[in-house]
């Protein structure tokens, strides 16, 4: 991780992060396991919620650690891997991203896009090739959808929804944004 996944970034250290392997189930209904490093602050409440989607045979199609991907957003993103930590700039640019904290979770990114219109009219679609899938009632087994068990596990635990955003959405993206405020 360190030098691809894992760079230097001010007040967050490797104790900060925690490994995880958890059991997911494909839409298939194959139980697989899966691996993540995530902000320790969320590690206990992410093994809740993937036991739980794990027990109702949730479909996550896989879980791998960014590393597969050389740590590229877009190439893990297409291959709809469900991912954590990955020290990076956010999707919209600009910022550092909650995912550089391990504070965030792109569950099935490539059926649940995030998508934005700039103010020059240009349609920003990530992982590129899932447009697709901006229908939300499109046929996949892996959309995640405003109250179904995913969205409400991770809502229960206290986590924000990029479904739920005014500006652009981001279907995949769940995080916890408050609690980085004391890596600034």
């Amino acid at each position: 991780m360190a030098g691809s996944s894992f760079k230097s970034l001010k007040g967050l250290s490797w104790d900060d992060l925690r490994y995880l392997q958890v059991l997911h189930c494909d839409a298939d209904g194959n139980a697989i396991v899966g691996e993540m490093v995530c902000n320790s602050i969320i590690a206990n409440d992410l093994l809740e919620i993937f036991k739980t989607l794990y027990q109702a045979a949730y479909p996550i199609e896989r879980m791998r650690l960014v590393e597969h991907y050389a740590s590229d957003d877009e190439a893990s993103m297409r291959n709809n891997n469900t991912s954590c930590f990955n020290q990076r700039a956010s999707t919209a640019g600009g910022k550092v991203s909650e995912h550089s904290f391990g504070l965030a979770v792109d569950i099935n990114p490539r059926y649940n896009p995030y998508f934005k219109v700039k103010a020059s009219g240009k349609v920003i679609v990530r992982p590129e090739g899932s447009e697709e899938y901006l229908n939300r009632e499109a046929n996949s087994p892996y959309l995640i959808k405003k109250g179904d068990l995913c969205y409400r596990l991770f809502k229960q635990h206290g986590f924000q929804w990029g479904g739920d955003w005014a500006s652009g959405k981001d279907y995949q993206h769940f995080e916890r944004s408050q609690t980085s405020k004391r890596y600034e």
